[in-house]
């Protein structure tokens, strides 16, 4: 199954639900249709029941995501029809409230909106030639997609502060003694690594997965005696 889209592609192969950006020849910039259908092909991978693991990736040889279109996204509307869209196509909320495993595959320039979709996934791939950057601070302005919450969250507080503040780029080697990203694989090599993760865990019952990752992305923002609770519910659960 490929469904028609502008700007992405979505496959749904296997078990595996496959978003791919595709505006390769301005190097993936996330632009307001991209949006539109990201949000879309996002809500397959979460109501499809065949689709157990959802794979994000990019077409051409650059960027998995050089930013967003700022020609568009700094255009301001109206506030009552900003806020509208907000809830109509919340893509940031979407993806963080996805209870399947979301992996990203990341190649070349990783920066602004491109490095926020890669910390809304739970797993991230790198290949040798990735960068990873934020230069919202160089452009007067602060990340909107959730990169000042996110980042923090997966890197220490010191190392999302300076990539923050001083916009400084981060190669793939040192993002991965950052544990920005899982693992580093030769370019070749990434789809294949990431695929054969993917198809390790949708072997699995997608109950028992989907209540895993809750434990950890739930459990992450409560105490953790209240962390402790939601893990015994969960696994009661899967009991009863």
């Amino acid at each position: 199954m490929v469904s028609d889209f502008e700007t992405i592609i979505y496959e749904k192969r296997d078990g595996k639900g496959y978003i791919t950006l595709n505006r390769p020849k301005v190097l993936n910039v996330y632009n307001i249709r991209m949006r539109d259908e990201l949000f879309q092909a996002l809500q397959a991978v979460r109501d499809d029941p065949d689709v157990r693991v959802g794979i994000l990736k990019a077409a051409g040889e650059r960027a998995f995501c050089a930013g967003a279109d700022l020609s568009e996204f700094l255009t301001a509307p109206s506030p009552v029809i900003a806020r509208q869209v907000r809830f109509e196509r919340d893509v940031w909320g979407l993806f963080l409230n996805i209870r399947k495993p979301l992996i990203a595959a990341l190649h070349g320039y990783v920066l602004g909106s491109g490095i926020e979709m890669a910390l809304c996934c739970d797993i991230r791939i790198a290949s040798e030639d990735a960068q990873f950057g934020v230069p919202e601070m160089g452009l007067g302005i602060i990340p909107a997609a959730g990169g000042s919450q996110t980042l923090p969250r997966v890197v220490n507080r010191g190392y999302a502060l300076e990539m923050l503040l001083s916009g400084r780029w981060v190669k793939a080697d040192e993002a991965c003694r950052m544990k920005l990203v899982n693992r580093v694989v030769p370019r070749t090599e990434l789809l294949s690594v990431v695929e054969k993760m993917a198809d390790k865990i949708r072997g699995y019952d997608p109950i028992v997965v989907s209540y895993a990752k809750q434990a950890v992305t739930r459990g992450l923002d409560l105490p953790l005696s209240q962390g402790l609770e939601l893990e015994a519910r969960l696994g009661c659960g899967l009991l009863s």
